[in-house]
């Protein structure tokens, strides 16, 4: 029997480290990163037909948009902040069929790469768009459970709790949180 999840509200904390980082008030956007393969085209001496090859996976990137100005986000912001960031998005999803709501949480590290200043208008909202980059570690649970987890320093990727990975690991010799 399928359900039918819709996200309906959503926060979002710039720095773990500070329980009131919290942008619930100003968040009116919220992307989680893309998951896309990549793949290189393969044509063969002794082959007719043309295959794709996957290699692995794009960089991870994530945005977001806060309505008004965000001082303390800003410092966030730059070479000048060398270390990176850890994010914590939380997602209320409702389940269609049955009415309960259900957490959706998103951890990332990474760096803010992009602080863009709408345009100032008169009678609108002015708002900044943000990015995410030099994601290098990555989760996300549904229902408290783990569907995505990615480290770049220890090489993990687990995909519902199982390792994608463990026997590519096995044989580099990096042992579980290398």
């Amino acid at each position: 029997m399928s359900n039918i999840y819709i996200m309906e509200a959503a926060n979002l904390f710039c720095g773990d480290e500070n329980p009131t980082a919290s942008k619930h008030l100003t968040l009116t956007e919220l992307q989680l990163p893309n998951l896309q393969e990549m793949f290189q085209d393969h044509h063969p001496g002794g082959s007719r037909v043309q295959i794709e090859v996957a290699l692995g996976i794009q960089k991870l990137e994530a945005s977001f948009k806060l309505a008004g100005w965000d001082p303390d986000l800003l410092t966030q912001f730059g070479l000048g902040a060398t270390a990176r960031k850890k994010f914590t998005a939380y997602g209320s999803v409702r389940d269609k069929r049955n009415g309960v709501a259900i957490e959706a949480k998103a951890v990332l590290e990474g760096r803010l790469g992009t602080a863009n200043p709408e345009a100032f208008q008169r009678g609108e909202l002015q708002g900044f768009d943000y990015a995410i980059n030099e994601i290098l570690h990555y989760e996300l649970y549904f229902e408290g459970a783990e569907k995505y987890y990615w480290d770049f320093f220890t090489t993990d990727w687990r995909v519902n709790g199982t390792s994608q990975n463990a026997d590519e690991r096995a044989i580099l010799r990096l042992p579980n949180g290398f």
